[in-house]
């Protein structure tokens, strides 16, 4: 699959326009410049997996919004877990981890 970067781009400048933040604040957050924002939007710069998801936090969406055009809108339960995750220590996440292996064989 190849990633079309000017199509991302525009993806996050959608999603940070529609948050009503400027690129300046969204470098803020994710800890780039202003100008390399810039470069983002605008497809002169690729920025790496790691600068994704953290404008994927900081714009309050998944990663997979800027990178093929969708977004779980469904429901909001999946940053609950998330969140939940957020705090674990390893073991713990050793076992989230098979717990839901274990869950998503399951049928309900």
């Amino acid at each position: 699959m190849k990633l079309d970067y000017t199509l991302i781009g525009k993806r996050i400048s959608r999603r940070r326009n529609a948050l009503g933040l400027t690129q300046e604040r969204v470098g803020e957050l994710v800890g780039i410049s202003t100008p390399y924002m810039s470069n983002i939007e605008r497809a002169v710069s690729i920025p790496s997996t790691e600068v994704i998801m953290r404008l994927a936090i900081a714009l309050d969406t998944t990663p997979d919004e800027f990178l093929v055009g969708t977004a779980r809108q469904e429901g909001e339960e999946w940053k609950n877990v998330a969140e939940l995750l957020r705090g674990m220590d390893e073991k713990q996440l050793t076992l989230a981890r098979s717990f839901l292996t274990w869950l998503s064989e399951q049928t309900l």
